[in-house]
């Protein structure tokens, strides 16, 4: 029987431990993933006992609360913490989500933090975007039409169709879901994922762009589109509530119908 292992230097490994101050009573646990592309370290975790009396009660507040206060090293993005910009995805308790918007009370036992899954890691929390930013340039996301209008008018839009765009303009690029994707995790190199896809149904099914077709043609592809086995992990972790697998649904669907 064939026997598989790890390289050597990607096992995680243990860290160090950090304790709460003395007298601390109301005590929360912080597994949290670190790697530095600066030493030859394998990647570990380091533990972090924090005095929740004394800290937010979001997982980003005891993300800032550690590098603050008690090792400035940690390294991981942030901005808005309204669950707005999504920078501050990661993978907590077992699930993608955002740091600011996950409460620490809705973790069981210590919280483990790690970054995103399957994507390379720049340092600690923190993974490489470049490749997903890439693909979502790759499906033109602004609109496309070649009707003139005058500069001083808007493009008008019925309530009716206006509708339609709800649930896809609401998507922040976080990642989440493509991360929890296992069609992603094996094939991202070609396929878009959830959260690429979600993105160009947006125009799709926008009344005012008119470049329908030329979409669907660089869609229609064994690997870009057609790679999801609607396991719906994406739909499951969105942090924003949307559903990604329809929006792949539909896209599909379109395809289907033009060839009727």
């Amino acid at each position: 029987m064939a026997e598989f292992t790890l390289p050597k230097n990607s096992k995680v490994t243990k860290g160090k431990h950090f304790p709460a101050a003395p007298g601390a009573k109301n005590v929360r646990t912080f597994k949290v993933y670190r790697w530095s592309p600066d030493d030859d370290k394998n990647p570990h975790t380091d533990t972090y006992d924090i005095d929740m009396d004394a800290c937010g009660p979001m997982v980003l507040d005891a993300l800032i609360k550690i590098k603050n206060e008690i090792d400035p090293t940690l390294t991981f993005r942030r901005s808005c913490r309204e669950g707005i910009c999504g920078s501050c995805a990661m993978n907590i308790d077992g699930t993608n989500t955002l740091a600011c918007t996950k409460g620490v009370n809705e973790c069981k036992g210590d919280v483990a933090i790690y970054p995103l899954p399957h994507m390379s890691v720049v340092k600690d929390l923190v993974p490489d975007m470049t490749h997903f930013y890439a693909q979502y340039a790759s499906v033109e996301p602004w609109l496309k039409a070649k009707t003139p209008v005058s500069q001083a008018a808007e493009r008008l839009q019925s309530k009716e169709d206006r509708e339609k765009l709800d649930g896809l303009y609401e998507c922040i690029l976080c990642a989440c879901c493509s991360t929890s994707c296992p069609s992603y995790w094996w094939n991202s190199d070609k396929y878009l994922g959830p959260a690429i896809l979600l993105q160009s149904y947006r125009w799709l099914a926008d009344s005012r762009d008119e470049a329908k077709g030329e979409r669907l043609d660089a869609l229609e592809d064994p690997f870009k589109l057609y790679r999801c086995h609607t396991i719906m992990n994406c739909t499951n972790t969105c942090p924003k509530g949307l559903n990604p697998g329809k929006a792949i649904s539909e896209i599909k669907k379109m395809i289907a119908e033009r060839s009727l």
